[in-house]
């Protein structure tokens, strides 16, 4: 055989798989489309319900995975070269420059903290350690009083400064900055928005259950329907399923993350105000706000208060709010606020047979 006849078998083999390749990028999927992985020691979904193409749906997984590591090369505790970790190394007392995506986060976390009076705490990251829900072993023994008040006095809302406009912050005190509480939110909101951007009209978001949706889930125009667990240790179980369109929403709950000691249950929701785990019967608080970072802060700061405090700050604030609550012998109660009802309609609350508090 010539060497120009090989030549031309080659480019003919070449050409015949460029081909299909390209008639695979442009294969329709079935709607809706479904991308997920692993992601800050926990999952994403992200559901889609446009049509798209193999090669869409391809670059579009791309690109969520390029913001889903930006957000973690910025805000992550267990990335000693984060940008977070940074400004946790930096100098007490000196301006640091921060990137627009951590001062907004920062600003979000201390306007929370200051409106629940420091139930909400992004500086409570030698707390958490201290109790092993961080990124240092669990101690032997739960601490004690006078570590736990030693502690206390180095941390709070008033040890971190934000100059939003100057795009820079500080540390009065010497503090560890943990952004477990809202940066999650926040990366909910980056993917949601770079999906915005593409123009996607119709998805679900999912980051580790902190949820942000758009449109409908089907060309029925048919909502995207959630799932609000029961506090059950053992299992995972819908106790409300609620429809939801062109919203986001953040729940924080007792019932998953915690150790037990000579008996006792120790929850990893901890009150910055005591130094303690939360110990009311407030058992999980749902949060729907057009921003999941808001509420992904907002649902921490009113577990941490619990069903009085915590509804009464949700009133004050106009949140929209479901708390399941904890009643006597394994039963729970499911109360909801009056922006609740004004955003869902009384007819889903009389169906799911809540309580407006």
């Amino acid at each position: 055989m010539t060497l120009s006849r090989l030549l031309s078998l080659s480019l003919l083999s070449v050409f015949a798989a460029l081909l299909a390749a390209c008639s695979e990028n442009d294969r329709p999927l079935d709607s809706p489309v479904r991308l997920e992985g692993a992601i800050f020691g926990s999952f994403y979904q992200v559901t889609i319900a446009d049509p798209l193409t193999q090669g869409e749906a391809r670059a579009l997984e791309e690109g969520i995975l390029e913001v889903l590591e930006a957000v973690d090369a910025s805000m992550s505790i267990y990335r000693e070269d984060s940008e977070l970790m940074t400004f946790n190394r930096a100098p007490v007392g000196e301006w640091q420059p921060l990137s627009d995506e951590l001062v907004e986060v920062l600003a979000i976390s201390q306007s929370v903290a200051e409106a629940s009076e420091g139930a909400f705490d992004t500086t409570v990251g030698a707390l958490v350690n201290l109790w092993s829900f961080g990124s240092e072993a669990r101690p032997r023994e739960i601490p004690d009083d006078e570590t736990l008040a030693r502690r206390l006095a180095e941390i709070g809302p008033d040890s971190i400064e934000v100059d939003v406009e100057g795009l820079q912050a500080r540390r009065l005190r010497d503090v560890f900055v943990d952004l477990g509480g809202v940066a999650k939110g926040h990366a909910t909101d980056r993917v949601a928005a770079y999906l915005n951007r593409e123009g996607i009209e119709h998805h679900l978001v999912n980051l580790g259950g902190d949820l942000s949706v758009r449109g409908y889930r089907d060309g029925d125009g048919q909502p995207w329907r959630i799932g609000i667990e029961a506090p059950l240790d053992d299992r995972q179980e819908a106790r409300h399923v609620v429809p939801l369109h062109d919203i986001s929403v953040a729940t924080s709950g007792d019932y998953r993350n915690y150790f037990e000691d000579d008996g006792r249950r120790y929850s990893h929701t901890l009150d910055p105000r005591t130094g303690r785990p939360i110990t009311h019967r407030l058992a999980s608080v749902t949060v729907a706000h057009p921003s999941n970072a808001w509420a992904d802060a907002w649902a921490t700061a009113l577990m941490v208060l619990g069903e009085e405090a915590g509804m009464a700050l949700a009133h004050e604030q106009g949140l929209s709010v479901l708390m399941i609550v904890r009643e006597e012998e394994g039963t729970w109660s499911s109360r909801v606020s009056p922006a609740f009802v004004d955003a869902f309609g009384e007819a889903l609350v009389e169906e799911l047979g809540l309580e407006v508090s």
